[in-house]
């Protein structure tokens, strides 16, 4: 088994406006930046070599961690297609999105965008590697990747809440099987001092 350490970026402008990132490159906000500065990264950190999702908001947070990733395209946010820039709120509000969109679980896809399932399947493959290679590995990546990673790991369907809370500024721990099936060791590691 490999173990996997991945945390989500810090906070953006957009993240505090309760707009849509997906594949729009937002870099970390001032309050976003002060928040990482006070992150410690846990004691399962110890010896891993590091990738990133090489969006700026995730590059940026390894970078204030003190890490020296490798940029790693398969971790990149779900693309919401024409979604990305619009506020949740004002999506619902004219109904584009349904205020349960997430009851259609992972074949849920704004128009245009990526569906959960499909970030699984590119998430399958980057998981074979890390399998294959063996090198615990610790990744700086997106809400959506860390979504589509705990489904993988306990069969959540996304039809409804999570079992547990994913929560910010937090650090989640995985093992990874020889066959590329992770598995869910423990969520939620204070990165806050």
């Amino acid at each position: 088994m490999t173990t996997l350490l991945i945390l989500r970026h810090g906070p953006t402008a957009w993240n505090a406006e309760g707009r849509i990132q997906g594949s729009i490159d937002e870099p970390l906000s001032d309050a976003g930046r002060a928040r990482v500065a006070r992150y410690r990264l846990p004691p399962e950190s110890a010896g891993l070599r590091w990738v990133a999702s090489p969006k700026r908001r995730a590059w940026e947070t390894a970078t204030l961690l003190g890490l020296d990733p490798t940029p790693e395209p398969r971790i990149v946010e779900m693309d919401w297609g024409e979604w990305e820039g619009q506020r949740t709120e004002e999506l619902r509000a004219d109904g584009r999105m349904p205020a349960r969109h997430d009851r259609l679980g992972l074949d849920f896809k704004a128009p245009g965008g990526e569906s959960p399932r499909e970030v699984q399947a590119r998430l399958r493959s980057w998981l074979a590697d890390l399998a294959a290679e063996g090198r615990p590995t610790g990744a700086v990546a997106h809400n959506g990747i860390l979504r589509a990673l705990y489904s993988l790991a306990t069969g959540w369907d996304m039809r409804d809440d999570p079992a547990e809370e994913l929560r910010n500024g937090c650090a989640h721990l995985f093992r990874i099987a020889k066959d590329g099936a992770p598995e869910l060791v423990r969520l939620n590691i204070s990165l806050l001092e």
